[in-house]
Formats: C-alpha cells, structure tokens, sequence
C-alpha cells in the first residue's frame, strides 16, 4: 500500500454475516482484500477487480486443523481437496509422532510402505529440506509441521524396544533441534504405538527440555492411553511439560470404551495443571467411531526390526496366542468380542469388505475366531500393507462435554488429505476425511446446539491459530492475512460416509487462501495459493 490510497481492491465480499472468529456475535460488513491480507472492513466498498455477492451466508475466518497427516499426501497432490473444500486454509501436520523428517537410510527404509502410498522415494533428509520440497511444488492450503518422536527415535535407534543409550539420546536431542531451526513448530509423539510407546517419560522430558529452548514451541502428544489408562497418561503429559517448562496439547480427545462418562474427570486435570501455571490445551475428536490399526493391536516389541519382521512373526503360533491373550486397554473392544462395532477401514487385499462390521465380515469369511481373521489379512497385506479399523467408542455426551470445555479448540480431523481421484483415492478413508468440520456445523452447532455458530468457529480459527502462535491468521481484522471461507449455516453438511467415504460436503461456497479465490461456487479454482509456515525462531 505504501500510503498511497488503494482506489480499487483485489476483492471485495459483500452482503455477508461476517463472524469474527472472536466469539462474538455476527456483524454485516463487507470484506475487502488487497495483496492477500484484509486490508478494510465496513459498509460500501465498492471498487475491487472481483465482488463476491455472500448473499447474507456466513463469512468467517479459515479453519486451522490443528492434528492433520498430509505430510507426503500434498506432495501427492497439492490441491488438498478434502482439506479446502471443509474450508480448512492451515493445516498441521507431523502430529502423533509422525513426521516426513528427518530422515536417515535406516528410517527411510522403515518408512518405506508409507512414503510408497504417495510418492516413489523421498528425496530429502532434513526437516528444513522437506519444507523447501513442499514450498516448490505448492499447495492449496498453508502447511505448518511439528517434528515427529517415531521419525525421530526411527532415525537413531530404528524399531528397537529398549531404552535409548547415553549416545542415542544425545543424537535424538540434536535431530529435534535442528528441526525446529528448520522450521518445525514443537514436538508431537505417538505413545499408544511403536516405537514412541517404547520409551520411558524420562525420554521424552529430555527431549521436550529441547523445545523449551525455542521461544513458542509446543509439546504435542498422543497420549499413552485415551481408556482407563486416560487419567494417567494425561497426568503424564502434564508432567513432561511442567518438568520440561513448555505448553502441553493432547490431541483428540475425548476419552473412548470402557472409560466412557469420564471426560470431567480428565479436564479436572487439565484444570489443576492451569492453576499451578502449565500451559495445557486439547484437540477434540468429534466422531463416535475412532480410528486404530492391527499394528496398535498387538504387544509393542512385535514390531522389532520393522514390518517385515512383524509379519513373519504373526505365522508363528505362539505370537498368535499371545496376541488373542493380550491385555491392553487398547484393545478392549476386540477383547470382548464387540466385533459389529468395528468396521473394516482401509486395507489393500480385501477392498470389498471395507466399511463393512467385523462380524459381517467373518461370517462371509468362514471364521469363527475373528481374531484369526484379522492375523490371517495382515499377513495377506504383506510387508507394505495396512489394515485399519473404525471402532464405536465415543459419546454424544464426551464429545459434547469436551467441546464445550474452555481448554479444547480445533476439533483436530486425524487424517490425510485425500481427494476421489487419482493416487488418494486408492485408500478407504474415514469419513471425517471429507466431513469433520461440516459435521462440527451440522450436528453439534445446527442440530445438538452444543456449540454456538460464533463458539465453534473461534474454537476453530482464531483459538489454534493463537496455539500455534501464528498471530497473523484466524481472525477478520485488518492487516491480518486473507484466509476465509463462506458458507450457508442451514445448508453445511458432511455427505461422506463409512460406505461412500470419498464425497465433498455441501454448503460451503468460497475459500479463500492468502487472497486467493481456491473454491469458488463450490469448485476448486486450481490455485494454490497456500504457504508453508515457519516459527519465528527457524533460522532457515
């Protein structure tokens, strides 16, 4: 602008309800946009090269998914279809554990099934080298990260269930911090699964003392356990940022069967830790059906030596019994035999049946002991296979009681951007894929009136973005970057389902991305006007 008076805008959106992603009520208001920031709010503006008529439907800050793994999948394609078009503008990746880097030859090879589901081979090594890799080939939406523990552990120790020596624990310390200083956000780790599970809180307090060197970072966790071993882990998690002397954020909760009606029991520790000065914070997980693997199934050191290793090990009988007998709460529902409450997710050998109850399926298979169905299929799927599950284990009750609760924000989705064609489209996904946030809008603002349209939509932009430390996005305020979306409040619904997953939702007309118009009319434009988002003490 450089104090010249702007004569005409780049857009101007006219004629909407415009939520501020404060909270407070809607206002009327148009919109102008100039070199992708907000640069005037008011009545009557009028010049601008593109108007968009909002037509009295809502205008409100992007959505920040706070828990997202698209880390190779926008590579794959950089659209980001199922994201952009629930008006998800910022998404975060590397969480539960789970990043593309670093890597070494070691961890490269062990991560080999999953990069091979989006792209050939990775062709970078450091964190700060996949972030450039990211910025070259674009996306639609802007793409944060946090630096992995599994990536991390994976790339000094492998798959080994032990704890790490004086000398492993040192190199691990300076992978996450050369991580930060190229652009990660904090640290996440993943302790329901292997290898992160294998490691002792010690472990992960050395490593997040790491992070509290760098002025807002976080510590990001999948805690050990979101059943009856909830109360524990979370005073765990609690633990390792009070030692440590960073913010803490579980990822999607609620709490799931047999811990179910628990929550308040939960957020009073959450509660207790902000009283005594911790930063504590949480994501919620808004369906009833949660998502887990055969790989979370099972005794942790199975996966020694790697996916390979693990399937040669369910052909021996032994290992087989011991998993039938194995007694962790993450199994509880396969324990007690509530196998029509557990649908067949994503696989690659028995595509048929996905979507379909466990009982169903091995009644059509001819097995009386499903237990022996599930081995039999993960040895079918082979060492670069997957088998996933989609288990009902929420309430409508948690799940409203951790909305409503203070602490939690961005009703983080848990899943890849996917899209119904091309290279995503090989996979079954769960249908929060295509439909969180709108089922967010439809069923806990529209229908169950849990949340005002105001509350949900600061507990989705301006409240992670404010977690995230990125001061410049999540709210309509002039001078802050242009991430919007537009939608009809009585039209916006989830269309996916467990059957047809690879379905858009409705009621959302427009996104736009850093002042780029990216859904227009309900269409994707093809821009990708997305940037990839750096701390401010990333030294690249």
């Amino acid at each position: 602008m450089d104090g010249e008076e702007i004569l005409v805008f780049d857009i101007v959106i006219k004629n909407g309800r415009v939520v501020d992603g404060c909270g407070n009520t809607w206002f009327r208001a148009d919109v102008a946009i100039e070199n992708g920031k907000i640069v005037k709010i008011g009545g009557m503006i009028i010049d601008a090269y593109k108007v968009i008529d909002a037509n009295e439907m809502i205008v409100a800050p992007g959505i920040v998914d706070l828990h997202e793994h698209s880390d190779t999948a926008i590579l794959a394609n950089p659209k980001a279809e199922s994201a952009i078009r629930q008006g998800i503008t910022t998404i975060v990746n590397g969480n539960c554990g789970s990043s593309a880097a670093p890597l070494t030859n070691q961890s490269m090879e062990l991560m080999k099934a999953r990069f091979q589901r989006h792209i050939a081979k990775p062709d970078w090594i450091t964190y700060g080298e996949y972030l450039n890799k990211l910025e070259e080939r674009g996306c639609a939406v802007n793409v944060a990260g946090l630096v992995g523990h599994h990536t991390v552990r994976m790339a000094v120790m492998g798959m080994d269930a032990r704890d790490p020596t004086t000398k492993e624990l040192e190199a691990m310390k300076r992978l996450v911090a050369q991580s930060l200083e190229e652009g990660a956000f904090g640290l996440s780790t993943g302790l329901e699964s292997a290898p992160g599970g294998n490691s002792k809180t010690e472990e992960i307090i050395e490593l997040a003392k790491i992070v509290a060197r760098y002025p807002g970072a976080l510590y990001v966790t999948h805690m050990r356990g979101r059943d009856e071993r909830a109360l524990n882990a979370v005073r765990e998690g609690i633990e390792i940022g009070e030692k440590a002397g960073i913010p803490v954020h579980f990822s999607h909760h609620p709490t799931r069967y047999p811990f179910q009606g628990r929550m308040s029991e939960l957020l009073k520790l959450h509660e207790d830790a902000r009283e005594r000065g911790v930063d504590v914070t949480f994501d919620v997980y808004i369906s009833n059906f949660n998502m887990s693997s055969f790989g979370a199934m099972v005794p942790l050191d199975l996966h020694e030596g790697g996916q390979k290793k693990f399937i040669e090990r369910l052909r021996n009988p032994d290992v087989r019994k011991r998993i039938k007998e194995y007694k962790n709460p993450e199994v509880k529902l396969f324990r007690d035999g509530k196998w029509d409450r557990i649908l067949l997710g994503d696989n690659t050998k028995n595509k048929d049946f996905a979507g379909m109850n466990l009982a169903e399926v091995a009644k059509i298979k001819g097995y009386s002991d499903p237990w022996d169905m599930l081995m039999d299929m993960m040895i079918e799927e082979g060492e670069d296979g997957r088998l996933s599950f989609y288990c009902d284990v929420k309430t409508d009750e948690d799940i409203s009681t951790a909305l409503r609760h203070p602490t939690s924000m961005a009703v983080g989705s848990d899943v890849t951007a996917l899209a119904p064609y091309g290279v995503l489209a090989s996979t079954h996904p769960h249908p929060i894929a295509y439909g969180n946030y709108p089922q967010l809008f439809r069923k806990y603002v529209r229908e169950m009136r849990v949340l005002t349209l105001e509350e949900a939509i600061r507990k989705v932009s301006s409240f992670p973005a404010q977690r995230m430390n990125l001061w410049d996005r999540g709210l309509i305020r002039e001078g802050m970057w242009a991430d919007l979306m537009i939608f009809d409040k009585n039209r916006i619904q989830d269309k996916s389902t467990f059957k047809e997953p690879h379905k858009y939702p409705e009621g959302i007309d427009y996104v736009i991305v850093n002042g780029k118009v990216v859904i227009e009319k309900g269409e994707h434009t093809g821009s990708l006007p997305g940037k990839i988002l750096r701390p401010i003490y990333c030294k690249s």
